[in-house]
């Protein structure tokens, strides 16, 4: 095979374990959404479809929330680190959605891009020592035991409910559609 023989790098594969496809899947997810939010300045990143105060902004900020607080502190215990564990969440809620239109778009990408890294070097690390089964932080937050698997189902759920909200906002901001990004893309910035 040939390189462009190969699939592109979030591709989930043909065969493989039930951890490989459902990282793969959190993968493909990941990758999908950071290219339909890629490389757009701030009137791009505030642009909303209708009635919806949704932005890709807010989803980019949302989703480094999600990833700041799915894998280091319910999975493992870790901190979430700023600006998440300052916020008052039961103040505000939306917060995420809502401030990030007063961020610089390189700042956006930078905390959502750094919150994938962490996450997934977290994540690939526990699974390859003790796999899915292993229970997770938050169990003892809420009095039963909690699995990584459950919380990687969360966090594809996660992505896949907001992925399909950047296809709608993307397509708003200047047509960009589609399912995969093309084979040679790579992050922006």
């Amino acid at each position: 095979m040939t390189p462009t023989d190969q699939p592109p790098p979030w591709e989930p594969p043909y065969a493989g374990s039930e951890a490989e496809q459902l990282l793969a899947a959190l993968e493909r997810l990941r990758t999908t959404f950071r290219w339909k939010a890629d490389g757009l300045d701030s009137a791009g990143l505030a642009t909303g479809v209708g009635a919806s105060a949704l932005t890709l902004g807010g989803l980019l900020k949302h989703l480094a929330a999600v990833e700041s607080t799915h894998v280091p502190w319910k999975m493992f215990g870790d901190s979430p680190g700023e600006p998440w564990d300052s916020h008052d969440w039961d103040a505000d809620p939306d917060w995420d959605f809502r401030s990030a239109a007063d961020d610089a778009p390189a700042d956006l990408y930078a905390r959502y891009d750094a919150a994938v890294a962490r996450s997934r070097h977290l994540l690939a690390a526990a699974v390859a020592q003790d796999g899915l089964d292993q229970p997770a932080h938050l169990g003892e937050q809420v009095g039963r035991v909690v699995t990584l698997r459950r919380l990687v189902c969360d966090l594809i759920e996660e992505y896949g409910r907001h992925t399909g909200h950047a296809d709608l906002l993307r397509e708003a901001v200047d047509g960009r559609t589609g399912e995969d990004p093309p084979r040679e893309w790579r992050p922006w910035g």
